[in-house]
Order: C-alpha cells, then sequence, then structure tokens
C-alpha cells in the first residue's frame, strides 16, 4: 500500500518513500509517499471549489451526507479491522477506533437533524427584545465560516480521531484538510480512500496530507480557517503559537494528552460491588489499546487504608492479562504503536520512577520491539510530589495515589492542572456530590459510577459524541464532540439585531412581532412544499361559559379549586373562578383544526407552552396559527409517502386582545415531493 496524499481533486503519486512498520512484525506494512505540497493551493481549493457547494446545502443536508458516509465505511469496516491489527490493536481496541469513530458519525448527524434548523445557517434560541414596543429585535444565528479545517490528528486513533472531527466540520458547511500522524496513518488512508470512492462529499470537501510535518501549511491560514489539533501538549503549544495563527486569530482547537485521574470513595469497601467495579475500570484503562489513550486513567486515586487491597486485586486482575499477537482471540493486550512510542515509554516510566515504587509488571509475555508490559506505581506522598501529576507515561501503566480526605481527594485530582476526564466509583452520594463539585473546575468530563449504572456505563476512557470532549489547562483547553455542539464549534455565531419582520426575512424562520400574512387556503389543507414562513391562519372566536368549564373539569378528573370551587377561588389570585389552561389550549385547537382529510398526518408534539393571562367565564378567545419552521424529514422504506415537520407558532388571545396562552406545535404534513435522501434510505 502506497499511503499517498489527496490535494487539489488529485493524488500525488510522488515522493520520498518511507516505511511504515507494523507494530506486531516490526516489518513494513505499507510505504508513505511525503511530497512536496502545494499547501497555499490546497487552501484555496477547499476555500474555493468546495466551500460554496458544501454552504449551498442545508445543515440537514449535510448531516443526511454524513449519515449515508457512516453506512459506506461501515459496510466496509472489516478491511479496517484488518489492517487495524498492525497498529497493535486487538479486535476489542479496534472496535473502539473503527465503529466508535463510524457512530460518532451518525449521532452527530442524528442530533443535528434534531436540534439544528434545516437551512444553510441555524437560528439559535429565540428572539431578544431589544425595545420597549419590541419593535427591535435581536436574534442569533450560526453560519458557516468561508475557510477551510485544518485537522492535524494523534497516531491512537486513526479512525476515530479522523471521523469525531470531520463529521461535524462537514455537517457546519466546512472543508477539511486531514492531517494524520505517520504511525498508523496507512489505516486513515483506507478509510480516506473509501470515503472519495463512496462519491457523496463534493470535490474538495477532504483532502489528505501524507507527511511527517506539514510544511508551511500554517502560513497560508486565515481568520475564516480553523485549526484542530490532537496530540501532545508540547507540539500542539508550538502549533498554537504559531505566527500566522497569532496574528490572523485562527481558531485553534487543542486536546492534549493529560494525566486523568480515577477516585475510589472513601465509603467504598473490598466486599462491596463498587471496589470490583472500580479495579475493572483501571485494569481496563491500563490495558485497552495498550493504554494509549489521552483518557486513560494515569493516577489512581485510593483512601490510604485501601492501598493494600487495591494493588493486590489490580496484580490479581492484571495477571490474567495475555499479551501477544493482537489477531489472537486469546490475546488482551498488543504491543504499543510504534517501537519508538515502546522506548518512549520506557523513558517515562523511568522518570516517574525516581519518585514512585514500582508494585507491579507483568511478564506474561514478549517484550521486545514494540511490546511491553502494564505497570502499577505508588507513590507514598502524592500531595508533596509534583512529577507524578505533570510526567505522563503513555502507554499501559497508572501511578497509585493515597488521599486521607475527601478534600484531600479533590486536590489530589485537581493537581495535573487540567484534565479530559476523571471518574469517582462510590455508593454515597454526598460524597458524590462534594468530590464531584471540587473537581469539576479542572475536568472536561466527570463519571460517577455505582452498582445502579455499572452495567450500562460507557466507562471512564469513552467519550461518547452525545456529550463534550476536551479539558481546561494542561488538557489543551478545547471542546469537541457534544452532539449537535460539535457542529456550532465550526460555525460563527453572529448576534443579528431589526425588526421582527426583517430579521423574520433573513432568517427565514418566524419571529414573534412579525407581518404575517393570512393564508387563502387553510393551511392544513397545504402541502409541506406549499407552505411558506409567516404565513397565517387566524380563527373565529369562542365565548367561555361555566359549563365549558364544568364539562372538562368532569371529562378530565382535574377539579381543582381554582376551576371548580367558587369560595375558594374568590380567595385565590384569580379572585374568582377560570377556565382550565388545558381547557384554552384544546379550545384553541378546535378553533384551527380543519376537520376533513388532507396532507396533514398528525400532531407530533408541543413546546414552550405558557398561560400568560387567566380566562374566566364570559372572556371570548381567538387563536392564530402561523408558520414558524419547517424542517424535511426523511423517508424511510416502511413509510406510505414523504413528510415534513411544521413547527406552528400559535397565539392565544382574549377580547382585550391580551395574549392568555402562547406555544409551538408540531405537525407531520405530507411532501409533494420524493428528494435524493428518500430514494438513498430506499436502496
Amino acid at each position: 500500500m502506497k499511503v499517498r496524499s489527496y490535494i487539489k481533486g488529485k493524488w500525488v503519486n510522488e515522493g520520498e518513500e518511507q516505511d511504515l512498520i507494523s507494530a506486531v512484525t516490526g516489518e513494513p506494512v505499507a510505504q508513505m509517499l511525503e511530497a512536496d505540497l502545494d499547501y497555499k493551493g490546497a487552501c484555496e481549493y477547499a476555500r474555493k471549489k468546495a466551500g460554496p457547494k458544501l454552504r449551498k446545502m442545508s445543515i440537514h443536508e449535510r448531516a443526511f451526507k454524513i449519515k449515508f458516509l457512516a453506512q459506506y465505511l461501515l459496510d466496509r469496516k472489516e478491511d479496517y479491522y484488518e489492517l487495524s491489527t498492525h497498529t497493535g490493536a486487538t479486535r476489542q481496541d479496534s472496535w473502539i477506533d473503527i465503529e466508535g469513530g463510524i457512530g460518532s458519525m451518525f449521532t452527530l448527524s442524528s442530533k443535528s437533524r434534531i436540534e439544528l434548523s434545516d437551512l444553510p445557517y441555524h437560528v439559535e434560541g429565540d428572539h431578544e427584545r431589544l425595545s420597549r414596543e419590541g419593535t427591535f429585535v435581536g436574534q442569533h444565528i450560526c453560519v458557516p465560516r468561508h475557510g477551510v479545517a485544518v485537522h492535524i490528528n494523534a497516531f491512537n486513533f486513526p479512525v476515530w480521531g479522523m471521523l469525531e472531527k470531520l463529521a461535524p466540520c462537514i455537517i457546519s458547511g466546512m472543508p477539511a484538510i486531514i492531517k494524520p500522524s505517520p504511525t498508523g496513518s496507512y489505516l486513515a488512508y483506507k478509510v480516506f480512500e473509501d470515503m472519495l470512492e463512496s462519491n457523496l462529499l463534493p470535490d474538495g470537501a477532504v483532502q489528505f496530507i501524507a507527511a511527517d510535518v506539514p510544511g508551511d501549511l500554517l502560513d497560508h491560514l486565515t481568520s475564516q480557517d480553523s485549526v484542530s489539533f490532537t496530540g501532545s501538549a508540547t507540539t500542539g503549544q508550538k502549533l498554537k503559537s504559531h505566527p500566522n495563527i497569532v496574528a490572523n486569530n485562527v481558531r485553534f482547537n487543542l486536546e492534549a494528552d493529560s494525566l486523568n485521574c480515577s477516585i475510589l470513595g472513601a465509603d467504598v469497601t473490598p466486599d462491596m460491588e463498587e471496589f470490583n467495579l472500580f479495579v475493572d475500570e483501571v485494569a481496563d484503562e491500563i490495558t485497552v489499546k495498550t493504554g494509549q489513550k489521552c483518557t486513560a486513567i494515569r493516577r489512581t486515586i485510593i483512601p490510604k487504608e485501601r492501598v493494600n487491597d487495591v494493588i493486590d486485586a489490580l496484580k490479581d486482575r492484571l495477571d490474567k492479562t495475555s499479551i501477544g499477537d493482537p489477531a489472537q482471540k486469546e490475546t488482551k493486550m498488543g504491543p504499543l504503536a510504534s517501537s519508538e512510542q515502546a522506548e518512549r515509554f520506557k523513558e517515562q516510566v523511568s522518570s516517574l520512577m525516581e519518585t514512585t515504587e514500582s508494585v507491579y509488571t507483568n511478564g506474561n509475555g514478549q517484550h521486545e520491539g514494540a511490546f511491553t508490559s502494564p505497570k502499577v506505581l505508588l507513590c507514598h506522598k502524592p500531595m508533596e510530589v509534583d512529577e507524578v501529576h505533570k510526567v505522563e507515561a503513555f502507554g499501559p501503566m497508572t501511578t497509585v495515589m493515597p488521599y486521607e480526605s475527601n478534600e484531600e481527594a479533590i486536590k489530589l485530582a485537581n493537581k495535573a492542572d487540567g484534565s479530559l476526564v476523571g471518574s469517582l466509583f462510590t455508593a454515597d452520594d454526598d460524597i458524590a456530590r462534594e468530590i464531584t463539585l471540587g473537581c469539576a473546575p479542572y475536568h472536561g468530563r466527570f463519571m460517577v459510577v455505582n452498582r445502579d449504572c455499572a452495567d450500562e456505563s460507557t466507562g471512564h476512557g469513552s467519550p461518547m459524541p452525545h456529550m463534550v470532549h476536551g479539558g481546561p489547562g494542561h488538557a489543551g483547553g478545547g471542546e469537541e464532540l457534544g452532539g449537535a455542539r460539535a457542529v456550532i464549534h465550526n460555525m460563527q455565531r453572529v448576534a443579528l439585531q431589526g425588526s421582527p419582520t426583517t430579521l423574520k426575512n433573513i432568517t427565514k424562520q418566524y419571529i414573534k412581532g412579525a407581518d404575517t400574512e393570512e393564508a387563502e387556503t387553510h393551511p392544513f389543507q397545504q402541502y409541506f412544499e406549499d407552505l411558506e414562513v409567516g404565513e397565517a391562519r387566524t380563527t373565529g372566536t369562542h365565548t367561555v361559559t361555566e359549563e365549558d368549564i364544568e364539562q372538562f373539569a368532569d371529562l378530565s378528573g382535574d377539579e381543582f379549586y381554582a376551576h371548580t370551587d367558587p369560595e375558594a377561588a374568590e380567595r385565590s389570585l384569580f379572585g374568582e373562578i377560570v377556565a382550565h389552561g388545558y381547557f384554552v389550549l384544546s379550545r384553541a385547537a378546535g378553533l384551527f383544526v380543519h376537520p376533513d382529510e388532507g396532507p396533514i398526518i398528525l400532531n407530533y408534539g408541543l413546546e414552550n407552552l405558557r398561560f400568560t393571562n387567566p380566562v374566566a367565564p364570559g372572556d371570548t378567545i381567538q387563536a392564530k396559527l402561523i408558520v414558524k419552521r419547517k424542517t424535511v424529514r426523511q423517508k424511510k422504506a416502511k413509510d406510505k409517502f414523504p413528510f415534513g415537520i411544521i413547527y406552528w407558532d400559535v397565539e392565544v388571545t382574549n377580547q382585550d386582545d391580551e395574549l392568555v396562552a402562547e406555544y409551538t406545535i408540531l405537525t407531520l404534513i405530507k411532501r409533494r415531493e420524493v428528494l435524493d435522501m428518500d430514494i438513498f434510505e430506499e436502496e
């Protein structure tokens, strides 16, 4: 296999060959062709060729591209598993990298289609009223940036590291240039080849750099571009301080390796489930991916009286770890990613040994080349020794640290000055609260485990695409993932100000106070494509009677005194009998719903309901139904017809034109057109 660069729509087939070595056999797996590349041209190609095409699509259309791409890659996963073995990964290790990465694409696509606008940009939150009469308002929107995103990825997760950055970047409307670490780059390259083969992304949306150092790439970035780096803090800080990055204020997201910790609660004894859960988690984080995870547990913080118990339990657990060829089913831990990494790990452990004691190393397996063994160190005075909170040995090891109080456990956890993740194992929720809140400012993620959640816990070391990944201080200060937030990270938030009508016309989403246009045909009798944002239906009126309220109380069983007891109601906030809020809601529906069969399918939900004024017998109510926004839904094979979601703004007023209720109703409504995304699903 030749690992080549792909820039400006073409493969680069010439360059200096560099062997890419199997961590298992020590023999070449592939050759990387490192060429002198036109980095300036690559950036311009992305901005001019792919950027406009991506920005023309809606967020949902881009998200569907990622969904379909994820399925395309998933169908080819066995090819990736075969290559992944050479990185030193077992089948389970590879599953985290390969299917974890592809799964992140599915999740980020789904979350984006659920939570973000079906527009080229995202209309974020409600509008802000900036004037007394409401004629001047504000609205935040998030728009695609007119640049290119440079992704510089680490060696430990060639697939996950690439896909978890790429998916939200493309969904945001931004093309990417991918630069993997040479170590394991053959695996990232194979996935990249398949992405191109899929023809799902516009030309120039993704480019690939096969190089150790990316030349003068950073010299050509502008304020519209961004860099996302995963790797060592030293390299990250060097890149972040690049003169052009500083001069142009180029967005730079840094995720650095960190000395993450796991804490055993003071309440936990060896006979409790939480004790075994803790030991298993620490042992797993030592051995999974041979400890080469930026989220691995480097510091194991234990009550002083439990140190020997935990070390003995870890010894027993780690003795069962078979080391060898990761292609063999019985192997639980393979080699490090390269002999260079093994040498570096050895040096880092030696440095830590100057202030710690070795209490365990596993001799069950080969230890030549990139192979090594799990190691457990013990630091007797972790509050006084800084090295154990600063030096990270990037491999299968942890340092045990005793503590004497919850306060000391918190101080130890925070001494690393910023971590990607911390975890706590306790059955006492008071301890959980104290330690969690004490550690939270220094951690990007904090996991609390007890017997109630352990069976379904995804683990200390597993960033989930739904939740943010990153951490303060030593961890880099960056933030990735987090569901739809991952997309927003790549966009530009803009605060719009103007009249409600003007902002409605700019954003293509109804804003309260904007002009509306009465529909000639009842909205429920129109197809999805026919309805326009701002189109409205003002209903007839209904005068509420005491009989209405009595009948609703009988039917619903809601006999709250304010609706049924005149004497008690007189002493209430309202001073008289009032109608149920849900009666107002139901009667408003009766005013605006069209009874005949039509394109409308069903009521899908209701959001942001507020009852703003009471409705008493004798009051007359009227409703106004307004098309607020629209979202296309993909037609699945089992669906009878294509449809979309209409978000309706509903305003219910009384005879004095006072607002008595407001809310958003979601309805499913038929589409006339079958779109490409529908056909893809059916195939």
